[in-house]
Formats: C-alpha cells, structure tokens, sequence
C-alpha cells in the first residue's frame, strides 16, 4: 500500500507539531510549514496528496494559497483550518476550492478520521475513473498514465512540455483556457503578453496530432479568448 503524504499549513507552531505527531503515528508522512507561500514551493516540489490549510496566516493566507493549489491540481484534497465558524464562511471556502472545513478549537481524533474520509473517497473516484487513462478524440488516442500517444493507431513522439498542454486540456475537456493560463499552469512562471511560447507549441503539436493542422478537429482555438479540447 502506497503511504500518502499529507502537508499541513499553520501558522502556529504547537498546531504543526501535533498534528505532524498524530499523523506520522498512523502512517502518514508528513511536510508542515508555517504559510502559503512556502506550502506552494513544497507542494510544487514533493508528491503531496492531502493539504490541511489553517486560513489566518502571514506572508501568503489560505485562501490564496488554496487559489494558487487549485491552479496546480484539481483533485488534491485540501481540509481547511480556521477560528472562524460564520456558516457564510463555510460556503466562501467551499467556493474558493476546499474540500472540507473544520473550525478551531478541534478534535485532532476528528481531523484525522475526516484526512481517512478523503482517501476513501478518492480511491472510490479512482476505481469509477481508470478507463479515464485512455482518451480517444477523433483519430487520437492518449494514455495518460503511459504517457503514450496514438494518431489512428501509429504511435506519436511528442515533447514533455507537447504533453503537458495537452494533457492539461484533455483534463479540463469543455473549458476555454486563455494562453496565459496555460502558460502559467505549464510552465509555473509569470506570463508575459509579448510571448508567444504557447502558439508556437501548440502549432507544433497541432502537426503531429491532427490530420488537418490548419483545420484542427481536436484542439480548437476559440477566438478572443484561448483554446480548448472538445
């Protein structure tokens, strides 16, 4: 059995320590920080499958930090700590892409069996989800867990960063991605307006996965606004 790893963001130390205790106890390993922006340098460098994120911190608070790891996945949970217990703050940080909140003063014992709860759910989504490894659009075939890529059977070498967009599309099938978003996902760093990164390796990819490159059927440009996989 895989051992999960958990990174939990608080500003008080006690609070980290405890936690970082219970946790490692029943079989987690653990990363713990004291805000957002050394949560977001740890998560974008180490396998972290579960966040515990208290709201009331300095430098970088939860709530932009919760923003800036929704950018980077989707699909991580992220248990939300905070003193405040207000039922509209509840629905602010369901909205802003937490998973769960619980309100300071809390049981640890409680904390843990609602960590336990997450993974029992993402593991019933994984099961519902493993023929999601293998998309067919078109002529193409990706298997996202190889890595492979097929144009009507024949395999396709593309780059790292080739896969990386498309794998990003294909993940948010339906939704318009600006060039900037992209970037800013792919790359992790700041886009500026006069790079043209994002064009140039999407006309590339659009050469080796497209039967018709001029008249793409697979990654459409939506004028104005950015591109999108069906």
């Amino acid at each position: 059995m895989d051992i999960k790893t958990i990174l939990i963001v608080d500003d008080e130390k006690y609070i980290r320590e405890i936690l970082k205790i219970q946790f490692n106890n029943a079989g987690f390993d653990v990363f713990a920080c004291e805000n957002g922006k050394v949560a977001l340098d740890i998560f974008d460098k180490e396998s972290i499958h579960l966040i515990i994120l208290d709201l009331m911190m300095p430098v970088m608070d939860g709530e932009e930090c919760c923003r800036q790891i929704r950018k980077r996945s989707k699909g991580v949970p992220i248990i939300v700590l905070s003193a405040k217990g207000e039922y509209v703050d509840k629905v602010n940080v369901l909205n802003m892409g937490a998973d769960d909140y619980v309100v300071k003063p809390f049981n640890p014992e409680e904390l843990l069996a609602r960590v336990r709860a997450q993974f029992r759910r993402l593991e019933i989504l994984n099961k519902k989800d493993e023929s999601l490894d293998i998309v067919e659009i078109d002529a193409l075939t990706v298997d996202l867990k190889k890595r492979i890529i097929k144009v009507k059977e024949e395999l396709v070498r593309i780059t790292p960063i080739e896969f990386a967009i498309l794998e990003f599309l294909i993940q948010n099938r339906g939704k318009v991605f600006s060039i900037s978003e992209i970037y800013e996902f792919v790359w992790r760093e700041k886009y500026f307006e006069s790079d043209n990164t994002v064009m140039v390796h999407i006309r590339r990819l659009r050469g080796k996965i497209e039967e018709e490159p001029n008249n793409p059927k697979i990654i459409k440009t939506v004028w104005g606004v950015g591109y999108k996989i069906e």
